[in-house]
């Protein structure tokens, strides 16, 4: 099936645990555009250390697709829902995604993050990130860059050394740097 990308949106789409890949290579053998976005991550087990990659966003796939044809999403294996309100799926916006899928492109340093409710907001003015909002924090020592995707409340911290951070607003008046974020294990 070929489905092209004329007025789709991205969405995010729950589905069970550990059942990223599966899901979104069966999306992908269907047609749709899909993006899991992933981060290497040391694990240890009894008898080794082992690095492996993980989802940045655990439960959830991203994909594009056209919100009145919603059955072959939700019936596809792993799926458990399409992320929305009361009033219906609700789509991701473009920038969001783009800002995910250029870290992954570039192979930035990122891990997923505790969601941001306070902080500076701020625009990255060079770099590969160059022209895309978000958060800014420290944590061991290091500027981070967070990119949040509103709808899930998930977000990814990108180290950010060396780029050009310009502040756009302070929200709630207080500064996210002055707080210590933890990171998901």
């Amino acid at each position: 099936m070929n489905i092209n990308n004329v007025d789709k949106c991205w969405f995010a789409i729950q589905v069970r645990p550990r059942h990223e890949l599966v899901t979104s290579t069966i999306l992908h053998a269907k047609g749709y555009e899909e993006f899991v976005p992933l981060y290497r991550s040391k694990r240890q087990w009894s008898d080794r250390k082992k690095v492996v990659d993980l989802p940045l966003f655990a439960g959830y796939v991203f994909c594009r697709f056209d919100a009145t044809i919603q059955w072959p999403i939700v019936s596809t294996a792993g799926v458990i829902r399409i992320v929305g309100t009361r009033n219906g799926i609700a789509m991701i916006e473009d920038r969001e995604i783009e800002a995910i899928q250029t870290v992954a492109k570039c192979g930035m340093t990122a891990e997923p993050c505790i969601y941001p409710k306070v902080g500076d907001l701020v625009r990255v003015a060079d770099g590969p990130l160059a022209g895309h909002e978000g958060l800014v924090t420290q944590y061991k020592n290091n500027q981070r860059f967070i990119i949040t995707v509103n709808l899930i409340q998930s977000s990814i911290a990108v180290e950010v050394d060396g780029f050009s951070l310009v502040p756009i607003a302070a929200v709630a008046g207080t500064v996210l740097a002055a707080s210590t974020p933890t990171p998901h294990s």
